[in-house]
């Protein structure tokens, strides 16, 4: 996915918890969405390290 899809969210998360209230909730799901991020970019490098080496 490109970087500006997750812009994308996170104005749309925004825009949602602030009208609900729920701004702590918005951190929360932003710091779960960054960690999810470095997982996959991670697994991604792993993966084409791996098939590199075959």
């Amino acid at each position: 996915m490109d970087k500006w899809l997750y812009v994308v969210y996170a104005i749309i998360l925004a825009a949602l918890s602030f009208f609900t209230g729920e701004i702590v909730t918005f951190i929360m799901l932003g710091f779960i969405l960054l960690a999810l991020i470095n997982i996959n970019n991670t697994l991604k490098k792993l993966v084409q390290h791996q098939e590199t080496n075959k």
